[in-house]
């Protein structure tokens, strides 16, 4: 088939990738812009593989402008492939390849329809998730689907690794639906609209920790929110401003009371057992953090070098 690959982020490597290494003729990239001009700019992944492989780049503001319509159809493709690309593709686009588009989700739809399926996903403390193949319509991630992958969220499983391995999960599925979308052999099924739910794009807000949630919830939230925006509190110091802690990894002591006075956000310990905080059930520990500005270290390292006591607090910068 001739293809063109639509994607941005890191998700869609492992597919462009593996197209790459197929029979399949890939036409070219389009991708989002750059629109950071400065010299040291980051290059997108997907930017990157294409040039390494010679490829052509087409990056529009809009796929869906008259002259980006223009472009897409010079290539006479049969297909395109989007995954993470950044852009929804207007009916009008979509009608400029012989066989429309498919879309690579991380997700088992319609569950979490969205920018932010993977995090969302273990926020909310799912065992099980996957990647579903779409055939694409102006809806976002509404489509029928021609095929799904599924895998188990392991236990201290933070999105950013889940992602990764469900992008190469994604890859291979990807792979074996166009082949019998070529053959003829795959039929769509469309989606139960009244299942769906929506993973929203991921705020800086939502690192913020509430430390009246219970303790498996901070746990799963620490988790969701890596490799972006991260997780983090202030700890209050007796005197001084209080210090911006990102928290990268933790563990729920579920076997383990918490004082009844004990109020959320509380210290219980920091000492060389490690920090454990009072959450609004059980207590939770620290296991990995990052101060503001410097490298991620061990708690039981950050402790050392700072003066944290019993009593003290964790919570808003106010």
């Amino acid at each position: 088939m001739r293809l063109i690959m639509m994607g941005t982020g890191p998700f869609a490597v492992p597919a462009f990738e593996k197209l790459l290494a197929s029979s399949h003729e890939v036409l070219c990239l389009v991708t989002q812009p750059i629109r950071n001009r400065r010299p040291k700019a980051a290059v997108s992944p997907m930017r990157e593989v294409a040039e390494k492989n010679g490829l052509p780049i087409f990056d529009p503001e809009s796929i869906n402008t008259e002259e980006s319509k223009a472009e897409l159809t010079r290539y006479e493709a049969d297909l395109f492939v989007v995954a993470d690309y950044g852009q929804i593709l207007s009916r009008e686009a979509l009608g400029l390849s012989k066989l429309g588009g498919i879309n690579i989700h991380g997700s088992l739809l319609p569950k979490y329809r969205g920018a932010a399926p993977v995090a969302w996903a273990i926020y909310h403390g799912e065992k099980e998730t996957g990647v579903t193949i779409i055939q694409m319509t102006p809806r976002l991630d509404a489509g029928p689907t021609l095929g799904t992958v599924k895998t188990e969220i392991k236990e201290h499983e933070t999105a950013g690794a889940l992602e990764e391995r469900l992008a190469k999960l994604g890859a291979v599925a990807t792979l074996e639906a166009i082949e019998r979308l070529e053959q003829g052999e795959i039929v769509p099924v469309d989606q139960n609209h009244q299942k769906a739910s929506k993973a929203r794009r991921l705020a800086k807000q939502d690192g913020v920790i509430d430390w009246s949630q219970s303790a498996q919830q901070i746990h799963l939230q620490i988790r969701a929110m890596q490799p972006w925006p991260k997780c983090y509190s202030f700890w209050h110091r007796p005197q001084g401003q209080p210090v911006r802690l990102i928290l990268l990894s933790s563990e729920v002591l579920s076997n383990e009371k918490q004082p009844g006075t004990a109020k959320p956000g509380e210290i219980l310990q920091a000492n060389q057992e490690g920090l454990w905080i009072a959450t609004g059930d059980h207590p939770l520990r620290i296991l990995t953090v990052q101060p503001a500005g410097k490298r991620a270290m061990l708690a039981e390292e950050f402790l050392r070098g700072h003066a944290l006591e019993e009593g003290q607090s964790f919570g808003p910068a106010t």
